[in-house]
């Protein structure tokens, strides 16, 4: 196997590139190498790196995603954001990272192709972007057609395509979006890198609004799926094939729920953790929450979901082969449960046709849909509460969530109205909605301006000076931790009470085993067979797991020496996480009585139990990863 890994650098503002190799051992893939990369550029933030992992192409399914790594404009640090089978295509290019920096005179494509035997062929075309984005299907959709149309001729192979859309230009939450394309079309598969404003990156920092690529390069990637099985039976007494089969059920059909994907497990297992009306239902007794999930979720948008797109096989792939066809579709709308949920019940809304439209407005518009969903639902709060006035949004209406009298087709319908009216005036910077600068900045002018009440409603977590993130849909405390990377799984995010100081320690262990599997471009829905395999695998192609340990557990370190995190600002992530306690306790009856000492802790002082919380999670993190570095 390859003992180098090849990166292309790219200077966008005069087109010059050249490659430069890295030695495996000392680096192992995108995010290790990444992580160097936006170092050496000497506190300079203008470095975006995206590339494979070193099983790219090869015969272990879920091995090609595309990696994203730099400075991220929300987040406000290190990141690294992950797309699905993007990689399967980058692969062809011969290379395992592109590394870009300098910034395009105008909105520009950056054009890769390799055919076999020659170096990558480069090139950096200006297009009016504004202009496509009005065409056709709109925004990300119509770039991505745009581009393909244009360019897919030139390439022996089908290409693939990576665009953004007008939510790069104008918020620090952008995502980057891609499909892959089947018959010379693109299919409704969206794969999005969109955690950490990688769009706003690439088309702010460097003005690049698309990338091309694709080409016809061999290589000498691992294909010998017989000697994969022997790993495998090793290990499991099964077939590659068949553990991963098994590892991918939860989204693919899992017949104990009579759904997949993670909308369909995940809402199938909700229960009492309902989270609705921007969190408004932590503040609430189980009983309405309950009766609240079965009532708009389980006998209405669950149901729609399980009829339409479970029963109706409408499932793809994200581009390479795998046995998990995670892609839930109906029709052109992809469902995942997190922007399902954010666009959805967190917003008031809990009807599929309503819910499609605001994610199919929000994803056009080429935006982190976790995070957009969570701003929504932070201004429609404010807005319900009168803390905002519709001129103050730049809309003409507030949201209907009275949860007793709730019309479930009909609310949602309007609230999805309300939602992509507030998506228009973000775009438009109508009334008062500036996001260019992210939605924590914005809460600040609010607290100042209008209400101080308002910054209490938005749930974030919250990283350096202006750094933000809305959390992952998992009612949790490690939802809420002090990680140098939030927004991803870099966290322990069980439902069970652990103790701060463990949490904290859980926490870090996650990272570890996280990067494992992005560092080698290992798609986290086969982790049930790869945190275990990977270094094996490692050890029979390159003959260094102790060593390729050991970089992945610097890595971690390195990551958090970087880190930043700023005490919760919003009263409501406090609630947030007291709720849960209270509910293991009162609910679940968990006798810990370490549960029912923070408990009490919350009740007699909320801030400073809140603090003390917070900093025990925060130093369990740090004696486990400070070691590492």
């Amino acid at each position: 196997m390859d003992k180098n890994l090849k990166v292309l650098h790219i200077d966008a503002s005069s087109a010059f590139y050249r490659v430069e190799r890295f030695p495996v051992g000392p680096f192992w893939g995108p995010v290790d190498l990444g992580l160097h990369l936006t170092g050496r550029e000497s506190g300079r933030q203008g470095v975006l790196n995206f590339g494979t992992g070193l099983l790219a192409g090869s015969i272990l399914p879920g091995s090609n995603r595309l990696i994203f790594t730099g400075h991220s404009p929300c987040w406000g640090g290190f990141y690294v954001s992950a797309m699905g089978g993007a990689g399967l295509i980058f692969d062809d290019l011969g290379i395992n990272m592109v590394s870009l920096r300098g910034k395009a005179q105008s909105p520009s494509v950056l054009v890769l192709n390799r055919e076999h035997g020659e170096e990558v062929q480069v090139e950096i075309v200006p297009v009016d972007v504004a202009r496509i984005w009005e065409d056709g299907r709109g925004g990300v959709y119509s770039l991505m057609d745009y581009v393909f149309g244009r360019w897919s001729k030139e390439y022996k192979q089908n290409p693939r395509v990576l665009a953004v859309g007008p939510a790069a230009a104008e918020t620090d939450f952008g995502a980057i979006a891609s499909a892959p394309y089947q018959d010379g079309h693109t299919t409704h598969a969206d794969c999005w890198a969109g955690r950490g404003g990688f769009g706003s990156k690439l088309y702010r920092e460097h003005n690049i609004c698309a990338v091309i690529y694709g080409g016809t390069c061999l290589d000498d990637d691992f294909r010998d799926r017989t000697v994969a099985d022997e790993w495998f039976k090793l290990r499991y007494e099964k077939q590659l094939a068949a553990k991963d089969f098994e590892a991918t059920a939860k989204y693919r059909f899992n017949p104990k729920f009579n759904t997949g994907g993670t909308f369909g497990v995940n809402y199938s297992t909700l229960g009492g953790r309902m989270m609705a009306f921007n969190y408004r239902s932590v503040l609430w007794t189980e009983e309405q929450r309950t009766a609240l999930n079965k009532t708009c979720v389980t006998d209405h948008y669950l149901k729609q979901f399980n009829e339409e797109t479970i029963d109706g096989k409408q499932q793809r792939t994200c581009g390479e082969p795998c046995a998990a066809v995670c892609k839930k579709l109906n029709k052109e709308f992809k469902k995942d449960y997190e922007p399902y949920q954010t666009m959805g019940p967190l917003c008031g809304i809990f009807d599929q046709r309503a819910a499609e439209r605001l994610n199919g407005r929000a994803d056009s518009a080429g935006f982190d849909a976790i995070s957009v969903g969570g701003v929504l639902a932070w201004l429609m709060e404010c807005l319900d509460e009168g803390l905002l006035k519709p001129e103050d949004l730049g809309v003409s209406s507030v949201p209907h969530w009275d949860a007793e009298k709730f019309d479930i087709v009909a609310d949602s319908a309007h609230n999805a109205d309300l939602g992509i009216e507030l998506i228009e005036s973000a775009l438009k910077h109508r009334g008062g909605l500036d996001l260019s600068l992210g939605a924590r900045k914005l809460a600040r002018r609010f607290v100042r301006e209008k209400n101080p009440e308002i910054g209490k409603r938005f749930v974030f977590l919250a990283n350096a000076r202006n750094g933000w993130m809305v959390p992952n849909q998992y009612w949790n405390a490690g939802a809420m931790s002090p990680m140098a990377i939030m927004g991803k799984y870099y966290m322990y995010y069980g439902f069970d009470f652990v103790a701060p100081r463990e949490l904290g320690r859980l926490n870090a262990n996650r990272l570890i085993q996280e990067l494992v599997i992005d560092d080698l471009g290992i798609c986290r829905f086969h982790r049930g067979w790869a945190e275990e395999m990977a270094p094996e695998i490692v050890e029979h192609l390159w003959g260094d797991s102790a060593h390729f340990l050991e970089v992945i557990k610097a890595t971690a370190g390195r990551i958090n020496s970087r880190n930043v995190a700023v005490f919760w600002e919003s009263e409501r992530n406090i609630d947030y996480v007291l709720s849960f306690l209270k509910r293991k306790r009162d609910t679940e009856g968990d006798k810990n009585p370490e549960l029912d000492k923070w408990i009490k802790a919350f009740e007699a002082d909320k801030r400073g139990a809140a603090i003390d919380f917070w900093f025990e999670i925060r130093k369990g993190i740090s004696e486990t990863l400070t070691t590492l570095v």
